[in-house]
């Protein structure tokens, strides 16, 4: 096999039964299990054999809607969903190898929350949490809360909605910043636990971290000893300028969505562009794909169920992200393409889960195999560890010395 500097990295993401809005429908999808702890262990144990790096687990603070700032009155969708975080940590001891990244929303939760949440995935999965971080511009969504107000976003493109999301991203930056220090507010050797003196830890190595912003006022420390990574790989969704910027100020891995090789190029520029801006161009920062996948033996098989499953639907399903229906040999031939252009994985989402994630395991797994692109089994034993990550140094610790 080629050097490991030429293997990609895969993920699944993992919604529901599936991207497709009819996949529920299917009869491999088991929609009476949907809201069980044994659905979502079968899903992750997939995932597993079949090598992936991570799985995210997608999570919100409303319902899912067609619509994209407002709840919709569907009927024949799937609606509803168990917190994502919880779901980690219930299929953790479940697993040996693979990463865990569930969806926290940081426009309505508090940073102290998640990061004492994250931590402790951390510790149940040894070292296998992530943080998918995303905001929520729904007025619905806030009225859950009762804090504060969203004003109602009408088109992505307006003045008024570009300012609201800025504000959304930023706020977005500065949460996951008070995460990180949360984090390294204990030192790695602050639990003593010497039974004979009867000092169980050392408080001169639990830190404040007194940060101070716009959108929030943090004292810490936390209450959670530091993760066993240190600092768990934190990523997030991006389609634009604003949202790279969160990337590359705060992310190890930003999720976009080209649709061809000239787009990915360019992304992947101005991203690179927006982290040496951030000052951070020396450290390592993952720009993965995001494709919708429909995988079946022949192009056409694929085709037809893609077109039985619009037809339950009763439209034609679109996505962000680049939709690639076809064999795992096209499928590969895709993401060959796209790495070319600067792209270090894959974040694949499977249209009917129950069908297409064990084809992502079985079929294109062993077809990159074949090409050099991917690993043969699990080389490292934390998430940092396959994403070729270093676990990090303790801020305070450093301060400190």
């Amino acid at each position: 096999m080629s050097s490991t500097d030429s293997h990609l990295h895969l993920a699944a993401a993992l919604d529901g039964t599936g991207w497709h809005p009819a996949s529920w429908r299917e009869p491999v999808s088991r929609p009476r299990e949907l809201f069980t702890a044994g659905y979502w262990a079968d899903l992750v144990a997939e995932a597993e054999r079949g090598l992936l790096d991570f799985v995210t687990i997608e999570d919100g603070l409303g319902p899912q809607s067609t619509h994209r700032f407002e709840p919709d009155d569907r009927t024949d969708q799937v609606r509803g969903r168990l917190d994502a975080v919880l779901i980690a940590s219930r299929v953790a001891p479940l697993t040996r190898h693979i990463g865990l990244v569930p969806t926290v929303v940081a426009t309505h939760t508090e940073p102290f929350h998640i990061s004492k949440a994250i931590a402790t995935l951390d510790y149940v999965s040894t070292g296998r949490a992530g943080l998918r971080v995303q905001i929520s511009a729904r007025p619905d969504e806030a009225a859950h809360f009762g804090r504060r107000t969203v004003p109602r976003i009408d088109t992505w493109d307006s003045p008024a909605a570009q300012e609201t999301l800025t504000d959304l991203f930023d706020e977005a930056a500065d949460h996951v910043e008070v995460v990180r220090r949360l984090w390294d507010s204990w030192e790695d050797d602050a639990e003593i636990r010497d039974v004979a003196t009867g000092r169980f830890i050392d408080r001169d190595k639990l830190h404040y971290i007194d940060f101070q912003g716009r959108f929030f006022s943090v004292k810490g420390p936390s209450i959670t000893p530091r993760p066993p990574q240190g600092q768990p790989p934190v990523t997030a969704l991006a389609h634009g300028t604003v949202p790279y910027r969160l990337v590359a100020r705060q992310a190890d891995i930003g999720y976009v969505t080209p649709h061809d090789a000239a787009q990915a190029r360019a992304i992947v520029a101005e991203i690179r562009a927006e982290q040496q801006a951030a000052g951070r161009a020396g450290e390592p920062l993952h720009v993965f794909a995001d494709l919708v996948v429909f995988l079946d033996d022949s192009r056409a098989q694929a085709e037809a169920r893609r077109d039985r499953l619009d037809t339950l639907a009763g439209q034609t399903y679109t996505s962000d992200a680049r939709i690639v229906t076809g064999t795992a040999a096209h499928l590969a031939d895709v993401i060959e393409e796209l790495a070319g252009e600067g792209i270090t994985g894959f974040r694949l989402r499977p249209a009917v889960v129950g069908h297409d994630l064990p084809r992502i395991g079985r079929d294109l797994v062993p077809e990159l195999q074949r090409r050099g692109r991917f690993r043969d089994t699990y080389d490292a034993s934390t998430l940092r560890g396959l994403l070729g990550l270093a676990r990090p140094a303790n801020r305070y610790a450093q301060a400190v010395a």
